[in-house]
């Protein structure tokens, strides 16, 4: 049962207070004096009671009563009982040597006790209860300051239900004695071996100043072993975004050891601040981490379209907090409406008079636009061309796509559609004479909308089986904070008609990946959750095509973003007349047949392993 902080704090306040009495009434009662002191000891009492307040002894929560806690406690008792000893001998009458020695250490040691036992008492009640659910077997990585820290959260919070059995660290020095109570062994190099030796089912990474180049390499050393990884956040976590130092899992860019990217943020500010910046596709994965990022470098304006209402609201509700906490809010509009809508874009575009535009409205599924052309002709083609037209008919100064490595040689419908939409930015790049045109591309996003990473935890939790189409299959990933970075950065560099490439670092096998999140979740792969193989969807390919080629790629002032100048101009209207009437309710063939007219060979045929 849990009892109310004031009922605690008055069970202690009684205890202390009858420590110190009993004491000194055992040393009263040894001279006979206790009648004529009672008086004297029970403002003693008083005193020590005031005084431990004044040091705020009775704020330490005890459930974590520590070293530091124990020497404070034993500081303030120590000297303010030495101070009633010396008033009690020379008021009363003087004490022998050891009846001065057990005044003086035995209230402190009886005060400690309390707070002592009310802790083991705690830890007993856990242990019993953890009979009831299994705890994890956990091995924590650092003995230091963290390691501690991060042992006395696993035995006391009844909420993570853990074990610690086992502490691993570098020092040769701890290697081999105990912490906590617990063995330590070493080095960390060695850690699989002490998972199999102990049958470890929790790792925490626990060493408080590591750099991430360092918890990558820890995380390549537990790529095999089935076992649930959790770390503390980084120093350069806690600074830049204020995150407590508590346990957190790791994540599956950190799984896949993907680094963060250096941005050049002041030019990206600079850009951006000022500006009335319009983002269409805003409760989208991407199109809403584009509005949080766009809010940090202070617009002038915000206007946020979808066509589905309930990302955007979620997202306008985030900046509306966020607002709170700014001396001047920046306004936010959320519009409804589709961008094939050239009527209703136009009222926009008319009432915001929008001076930056970040189109990400689009339908990115692969096999479901293979079975709806017609829809991905009218959102990625029609509704690209919508916004392009009204950024140069209002002076937008900047337009920026976002696009996809699937309109690299497409051999689907959703990537022939980008790759058109890239076409038609370039047609009003080499028109306007005011507005900056450029697409930016690139790869998977991880969590996003429709990719694999929620698609895996929903089978996860379900408990399996987790579905891949492939072995084989590998695919480019980035995680959406990144993207949405490079995407920004692209921005600030674009004068017109650019094409840029984001460098998405090696390809990942998904069946890797599939395998990592399964040990994440504390499973052991194939055995207690099984990957199931479903052979390639339409339009799917084995292989993403690779993004960066030094013969054609021009680079930027960042070492990740490229420009493609070998893409080819699609755009024209004879072609562009064609997609617009085939959008209307031809069949979904025609569709495709003209799309293989249009780039001029049909699409390629994936072929299977």
């Amino acid at each position: 049962m849990k009892l109310p902080r004031w009922i605690k704090l008055s069970l202690y306040i009684l205890a202390d207070a009858g420590v110190f009495f009993t004491i000194w009434t055992l040393i009263a009662l040894q001279h006979d004096q206790f009648l004529n002191t009672y008086g004297l000891i029970l403002i003693g009492v008083l005193s020590q009671l005031l005084i431990l307040m004044f040091w705020k002894i009775y704020s330490i929560i005890t459930i974590h009563f520590g070293l530091n806690d124990v020497m404070k406690l034993f500081a303030v008792s120590f000297m303010t009982n030495g101070l009633f000893t010396f008033i009690y001998s020379f008021v009363v009458q003087p004490l022998t040597l050891l009846e001065i020695f057990f005044a003086l250490i035995a209230l402190p040691f009886g005060l400690a006790t309390l707070r002592v036992a009310r802790r083991m008492l705690a830890l007993w009640l856990k242990r019993d209860e953890r009979g009831k659910e299994r705890p994890l077997r956990t091995l924590v990585i650092g003995a230091g300051a963290a390691g501690k820290l991060i042992i006395d959260e696993l035995r006391f919070n009844r909420q993570l239900h853990s074990k610690v059995i086992l502490v691993v660290d570098d020092s040769e020095e701890k290697r081999g004695r105990t912490f906590l109570s617990l063995p330590v062994k070493g080095p960390i190099q060695n850690v699989s071996t002490f998972i199999k030796e102990y049958t470890i089912e929790q790792v925490v990474i626990a060493i408080g100043n590591i750099t991430r180049a360092r918890l990558f390499e820890i995380l390549r050393i537990l790529e095999k072993d089935n076992v649930k990884i959790r770390r503390l956040p980084l120093m350069e976590e806690l600074e830049k975004n204020g995150q407590q130092m508590k346990m957190k899992d790791v994540s599956v860019p950190e799984l896949l050891g993907r680094d963060i990217i250096p941005l050049i943020n002041d030019d990206i500010k600079a850009f951006i601040r000022g500006q009335v910046v319009l983002v269409t596709g805003a409760g989208g994965s991407i199109g809403s981490e584009l509005v949080r990022q766009i809010f940090t470098y202070e617009p002038k304006t915000l206007v946020l379209i979808d066509l589905y209402e309930n990302g955007v609201y979620d997202v306008q509700q985030e900046l509306v907090k966020l607002n709170r906490h700014r001396q001047e809010a920046i306004p936010i509009h959320v519009v409804i409406g589709s961008t094939y809508n050239a009527t209703r874009m136009k009222e926009i575009f008319q009432t915001f008079k929008p001076g930056l535009v970040f189109h990400a409205a689009a339908y990115k599924h692969v096999p479901l636009m293979e079975d709806a052309p017609q829809e991905a002709v009218r959102t990625n083609i029609l509704g690209t061309y919508n916004i392009a037209q009204l950024s140069d008919e209002f002076n937008v100064k900047k337009m920026v796509l976002v696009s996809t490595d699937k309109a690299v040689r497409p051999t689907n419908v959703m990537g022939a559609t980008k790759y058109y939409a890239e076409s038609i930015v370039r047609h009003f790049s080499s028109r306007s004479k005011k507005t900056a045109y450029s697409a930016v591309r690139f790869g998977n996003v991880l969590a996003s909308n429709g990719s694999v990473i929620p698609l895996f935890k929903k089978q996860i939790e379900a408990g399996g089986p987790v579905t891949v189409t492939d072995k084989n299959i590998t695919r480019y990933f980035m995680t959406i904070p990144e993207a949405v970075g490079l995407i920004l950065q692209s921005s600030v560099y674009a004068s017109g008609g650019e094409i840029f490439v984001l460098d998405m670092g090696q390809p990942v096998k998904i069946i890797d990946l599939a395998e990592k999140m399964i040990r994440q979740s504390g499973f052991i792969p194939y055995e207690e959750i099984n990957i199931e193989f479903t052979g390639l969807r339409p339009g799917e390919k084995m292989y993403e095509e690779l993004l960066i080629d030094p013969s054609t790629n021009i680079k930027t002032p960042n070492e990740k973003i490229f420009i493609d100048r070998s893409t080819k101009l699609l755009f024209n209207e004879e072609s562009y007349q064609k997609l617009l009437a085939l959008s209307e309710s031809k069949p979904s063939d025609l569709v495709k047949e003209l799309f293989k007219q249009i780039n001029g060979e049909p699409f390629k045929k994936e072929e299977k392993s």
